[in-house]
């Protein structure tokens, strides 16, 4: 157990006598104001801060973060008032407890709305000082380090937590030790006995492994001394999770994982780094394509290293990694290796820089984002990157998520590129934007006055700031076409109950909209045609009728469709209603309104929502052309599908999927999907394919 004595040692190898001070000050404040309190072991509550700030310590932390370490819990669990701490401790340490104590109630188990709001103060404490966040790993380290006296159900959600979020958050900030020490006290957790089995086989293996590790390790330190390098090498053991995660996803069995031998050579110079490179690849030959310079591009964490994979004897492949003793440190701690918090909150080291960065990041996504669950997605969208390295033509390097595309590189570019991008070059090549990008690549945008990004883009968009910005333009751009349908279906509804807009009692609709904290009318309109506001139900309420039947359908005109209401309205695919057909709306959340035939058996499964559902008719004058589909029964000879299609072709219609199925030795079923005006189009094509010879029997697919 962490006594402030032997803090108190620690912190003199580090700190002024000065600052020392302020942190037992914090302690004895702490263990005053938690007096009488037990963890549930039974231990006093002060053991727990205590080893919060333990944790910093051991990373060499400023006495202001060992301070709000000692004091993180007094605000919440103690009575005291930040402005106490504040007049005690001063404002910067204040702001810190504050900050901590507002994210303790953080649940990461699922994505609902309080628990995504959470995570948004954790994004703004973090803005104000990034210390906050280190205060909170360790807090979480130590609570998971005594995971053992909770019941079993709590222990697993905070280590499902744990891994969620707070492991990729370490990951980020590059603290490498703290990541670990997370991943594999929450993997004992969440899955004990799978936990028990690996550990007991990789001890196993150990003692197999440990005469040939030492060889290996032998003739690297020997030839390196022969060539003047004095390096430091130590054997990389894996750890338990990333050995559970490797078996799960590239599924091979644990002695595969365990095949290989891994080594990190710690120098003291950059300059030494490349040289040592050369000298190991002419003891052992590397494996193409396996080197990763890390110290000429780092990743996104500030990360830097060489990596190289070598063959070595009796063919055991040998993985390297090649780094100076600070890029050590940079590597295990992060963004708080070397902490030098200077009086203007700037810091001296670059990994800062890049920290803040993201998080001015997360400030972007969120002021961009409708929603707290929709950051959060964006937010998960960026803790788990697996980087690759683009190249602007002008050379500049550019970082991304593994899978991502050219729409993924126009909007890190800037957000105007991204939403005027029309078409890219890639290697100097024209290629789609669905392209997923290679590392090492020169990809060169091109983009369009008056362009604008396309719904589809969200299929292959990885990025968080891609798919925040595509959202958000295209909420601002539907706008309008929501508040047209939403006035539609609301005068709908209130025809249904003998009134109309211009009916309603004066101030009545102002009062409604104030009531709902609406702005203005519009508002209201955009949010009945996205799904998120009942038409029928809205109506009663401006009219105060609470009985009866909420739609009386048939009493007022049905919506009439043309087919260019936008994105709010959509047409069903089990269905695929096409002009002509008799048809009914279907209002969801998700996707507005959504448009089948009256026959269609979803909607019969859907009529338990009554109240979702609005009358529809076509417009006299519809628009554009409709998906749909036809079953074709032909006799079983060469050439059947390619007289199909000419034919259809020949009638200047689309065919957007083809595909088919045996009957039996005698016929066949063709299924194609066309582009069609209505019901009278499609009437005319069945009938020219009715008379090719060999053709048995042409219907339209109902569901």
């Amino acid at each position: 157990m962490q006594t402030i004595d032997a803090l108190d040692s620690t912190l003199r190898n580090y700190l002024s006598p000065e600052q020392t001070n302020h942190v037992k000050r914090a302690y004895y404040f702490a263990e005053q104001a938690h007096y009488g309190q037990l963890r549930r072991s039974g231990e006093p509550y002060i053991t727990h801060p205590l080893a919060v700030a333990g944790i910093l310590a051991d990373m060499h932390m400023d006495h202001q973060s060992l301070m709000a370490a000692m004091l993180h819990d007094v605000i919440e669990d103690t009575g005291i008032e930040k402005s106490a701490i504040g007049n005690q401790f001063g404002p910067t340490v204040a702001e810190l407890v504050d900050g901590v104590s507002k994210l303790t109630q953080m649940e990461f188990g699922s994505l609902e709305e309080k628990q995504a709001e959470n995570f948004q103060k954790m994004a703004l404490a973090m803005a104000r000082d990034i210390r906050v966040i280190l205060v909170k790993l360790a807090d979480r380290l130590h609570n998971m380090r005594t995971l053992g006296v909770l019941k079993p159900e709590k222990a697993r959600r905070i280590a499902r937590e744990t891994l969620d979020i707070y492991a990729p958050i370490a990951m980020r900030l590059g603290m490498n030790n703290v990541r670990m020490e997370f991943e594999d006290l929450g993997f004992a957790a969440l899955y004990p006995m799978r936990a028990r089995r690996i550990d007991a086989a990789l001890r196993k293996a150990r003692g197999h492994r440990n005469e040939l590790v030492e060889k290996i390790g032998h003739q690297i330190e020997t030839t390196l001394e022969q060539e003047g390098h004095h390096v430091e090498i130590v054997g990389r053991q894996k750890h338990l999770y990333s050995i559970y995660k490797k078996m799960k996803s590239k599924r091979k069995s644990f002695s595969e994982i365990m095949d290989i031998y891994a080594f990190r050579i710690i120098v003291d110079s950059v300059d030494t780094c490349y040289r040592v490179l050369g000298s190991i690849h002419s003891l052992y030959k590397p494996v193409p394509g396996e080197f990763k310079d890390y110290i000429a591009i780092p990743k996104s964490n500030g990360y830097q290293s060489l990596h190289t994979v070598l063959m070595g004897m009796h063919g055991v492949p040998i993985e390297i990694q090649i780094r100076t003793r600070d890029m050590e440190d940079m590597a295990n701690n992060g963004i708080a290796a070397h902490w030098l918090y200077k009086s203007d909150g700037q810091s001296s080291n670059g990994s800062h820089a890049r920290a803040r960065q993201w998080v001015q990041g997360l400030l972007e996504m969120q002021q961009r984002a409708g929603n707290s669950l929709e950051f959060i997605e964006s937010v998960k969208i960026d803790l788990f990157p697996d980087e690759i390295y683009i190249f602007t033509p002008k050379g500049r390097i550019m970082e991304l998520p593994k899978g991502a595309t050219a729409v993924d590189f126009a909007y890190s570019v800037h957000t105007d590129v991204g939403n005027s991008c029309v078409a890219c070059r890639i290697n100097r090549r024209l290629a789609p934007l669905s392209e997923t990008l290679q590392s090492g690549q020169t990809v060169e945008i091109l983009t369009a006055q008056g362009a604008r990004p396309n719904p589809s883009w969200f299929n292959y968009a990885v990025t968080a700031k891609a798919r925040t910005n595509i959202r958000h333009y295209l909420k601002h751009q539907t706008r309008e076409d929501s508040i047209t349908l939403g006035r539609k279906l609301l005068e709908k509804a209130l025809l249904s109950l003998d009134t109309s807009l211009e009916q309603l009692p004066e101030g009545k609709l102002q009062d409604y909209l104030t009531l709902h904290n609406y702005d203005e009318f519009d508002d209201l309109t955009a949010d009945i045609a996205r799904g998120n506001k009942l038409p029928a139900i809205t109506a009663q309420q401006l009219t105060s009728q609470v009985s009866g039947d909420m739609l009386r359908r048939g009493e007022a005109e049905p919506v009439a469709i043309r087919g260019t209401e936008g994105f709010m309205v959509s047409f069903a695919k089990c269905c695929h209603p096409i002009p002509g057909d008799p048809i009914e709306g279907y209002l969801s959340s998700e996707k507005g309104m959504v448009v089948h035939r009256e026959t269609c058996n979803n909607l019969n499964d859907l009529k338990e929502n009554r109240e979702r559902l609005v009358a529809l008719r076509w417009d006299d004058e519809v628009e554009g052309e409709y998906a749909v589909e036809l079953r074709i029964e032909v006799e079983n000879r060469r050439g059947m599908i390619a007289t199909l299609a000419t034919r259809i072709n020949s009638m200047g219609v689309n065919i957007e999927k083809i595909s088919t199925e045996d009957k039996d030795y005698q016929f066949t079923f063709v299924d194609l999907e066309m582009m069609v005006e209505g019901r009278v189009h499609l009437a005319r094509i069945m009938k020219r394919l009715r008379i090719i010879k060999s053709v048995h029997r042409v219907q339209r697919v109902k569901n």
